[in-house]
């Protein structure tokens, strides 16, 4: 579409929502909106004219610490029309999302999902996807737990159980309003529910076509934020916490429809109503994992959460029905059969989650990789394997996938570049923070060795 008639489309739109202001929202390589807010007139402007954001968006961590020697100039972005919203904490404004194009763009995570889903496409098929986040919610500001030095943060609803009546019983205004928040900026949640621990929640975002279900999923973290921001808690979508408490995942249910809507993934002459197309999908997903973990697991905090007996897998795997696996297989229908992919946690980037999922499915249904036979009972009993096994941290996590030639090939060596230079910044950071004395130690040892 011409960028004429799509400034025409987007300003009929902005009248018809009644929008004088627009958020024009860009996701940095966390998976965090950086907006401006401008008039609807320069918004249509924008859509027309094309627009200007800085560099940097893929040069620092997520500190917001750059890491290159650059000037920082501005790079050419545009709008994407399509994800024109409602904008949920203010009446007649709008959201747009944006994102970087030509040879910058190639280090979009939301780029390289699109150029996957093209593919995909291209054969005439849809993917059909859905997220699903735990979180925390705390009493305490980000200010009050940097005093407390980041020791034991105050839970919000200290006594919350999993699936718990009394949790929403007494909190009913609060997660309504959320779900209201939610169904203005037309991100629908299929179930919100409390889990296992203090403040732990669960929100199961409905199923999209497309690129849709990764913007829902980085709309829903950024916008959670915000709205419990503005009710004084805190929202905290961490894979890992606390060695005491349970991990935040970040699952992802997909599927694949062909040109005429049937289910790819369904056939109901197999023992377990799943094809040969589902099984080379898995495939591709298994193989590929290990050497590929830095776009799933993005943070050092993300490998804290992938250990035994936590429901986060240490391996590639594949089971019908079985929650130790890293791919669970959901078959009660053959309208509703996918997978649900349980490796990511709650702080993974969506946009660069969802792109290895679809690059790697390709590639297994390409080459008709074989998963093996479905894991049967626990998964974790199985003999651990090294060289089958996930990366343990970020650091060799983005070893692996600088080095990956298969990641190269499907993504580009921009992003695979791009991206592998963030996570080793990130695990540097770490490693020279271990390098200090710890409290530790000195308790340890002092006066003692």
């Amino acid at each position: 579409m011409a960028a004429g008639e799509s400034a025409q489309r987007f300003a009929s739109r902005l009248r018809e929502m009644q929008a004088e202001t627009v958020h024009v929202g860009m996701v940095d390589a966390e998976g965090e909106f950086r907006t401006k807010s401008v008039s609807a007139q320069k918004a249509v402007k924008l859509v027309s004219e094309g627009y200007q954001f800085c560099e940097v968006l893929h040069y620092w961590t997520v500190d917001e610490s750059p890491f290159l020697d650059t000037a920082f100039p501005d790079q050419p972005a545009a709008l994407d029309v399509d994800t024109l919203r409602a904008y949920p904490f203010a009446d007649n404004e709008a959201f747009c999302l944006a994102d970087f194009t030509g040879p910058f763009g190639a280090r979009s995570a939301r780029n390289v999902l699109r150029a996957q889903l093209d593919e995909l496409e291209s054969q005439g098929s849809t993917l059909l996807s859905a997220f699903e986040f735990e979180f925390n919610l705390f009493t305490d500001s980000r200010e009050k737990i940097a005093e407390n030095a980041y020791v034991a943060p105050r839970s919000f609803a200290p006594e919350n159980r999993t699936y718990s009546l009394r949790t929403f019983a007494v909190h009913s205004d609060l997660l309504k309003g959320l779900q209201r928040t939610m169904a203005h900026l037309d991100v629908p949640l299929e179930a919100l529910h409390s889990e296992l621990g203090p403040g732990f929640f669960e929100a199961a975002l409905t199923y999209s076509k497309g690129m849709r279900s990764a913007d829902n999923a980085a709309l829903f973290k950024n916008f959670a934020r915000a709205y419990f921001a503005r009710h004084g808690l805190l929202a905290g979508f961490m894979a890992k916490l606390s060695l005491d408490l349970p991990g935040n995942s970040g699952h992802v249910h997909l599927s694949i429809r062909d040109a005429g809507g049937a289910p790819v993934f369904a056939d109901s002459s197999d023992p377990h109503g799943i094809s040969e197309a589902c099984r080379h999908f898995i495939g591709g997903v298994n193989l590929l994992l290990p050497e590929m973990m830095a776009m799933v697991g993005g943070t050092v905090n993300a490998y804290k959460r992938i250990r035994p007996g936590t429901w986060a897998p240490v391996m590639p795997g594949w089971g019908i029905q079985n929650r130790t696996c890293a791919q669970r297989v959901i078959n009660d229908t053959p309208d509703s059969t996918r997978i649900e992919f349980r490796v990511s946690a709650a702080d993974a980037n969506p946009y660069a989650t969802l792109a290895f999922l679809v690059g790697a499915g390709l590639y297994g249904m390409r080459n008709r990789i074989d998963p093996g036979p479905p894991i049967e009972g626990n998964a974790y009993a199985r003999p651990y394997d090294k060289d089958a096994a996930l990366p343990r941290d970020l650091g060799e996590a983005a070893r692996r996938l600088a080095a990956s030639g298969k990641a190269r090939k499907m993504f580009g060596d921009s992003f695979v570049d791009s991206h592998a230079a963030i996570r080793t910044k990130e695990y540097a950071d770490y490693e020279a923070y271990l390098d200090r004395i710890s409290p530790w130690e000195i308790r340890r040892y002092l006066g003692i060795v």
